[in-house]
């Protein structure tokens, strides 16, 4: 595809070098043009209040995980407790 947007192949030759549809490489082109765009107006201070946002939901998912793993390692050993004390 970007041998086709560097103007070093056509369509056509990518199409027939890797076997696919020239409709497949057009749509890639456009998709990978449209994406490519939209990133270009997105404003870096903006990018960043939406990687604090994700940091944020991560690290609290990562807490309640946490606590999670804690409740389980209790039970586990009041199960061990109570496997041990009844089998003597």
């Amino acid at each position: 595809m970007l041998e086709v947007l560097k103007g070093h192949k056509t369509i056509v030759d990518v199409a027939r070098e890797h076997d696919l549809k020239q409709s497949e490489i057009q749509q890639w082109i456009d998709t990978f043009i449209e994406f490519g765009t939209q990133a270009l107006k997105v404003n870096p201070k903006s990018m960043e209040a939406v990687y604090q946002k994700e940091l944020k939901r991560h690290r609290e998912k990562i807490g309640e995980l946490v606590l999670q793993i804690d409740v389980l390692k209790k039970a586990e050993a009041i199960l061990s407790e109570e496997e041990s004390s009844c089998c003597e």
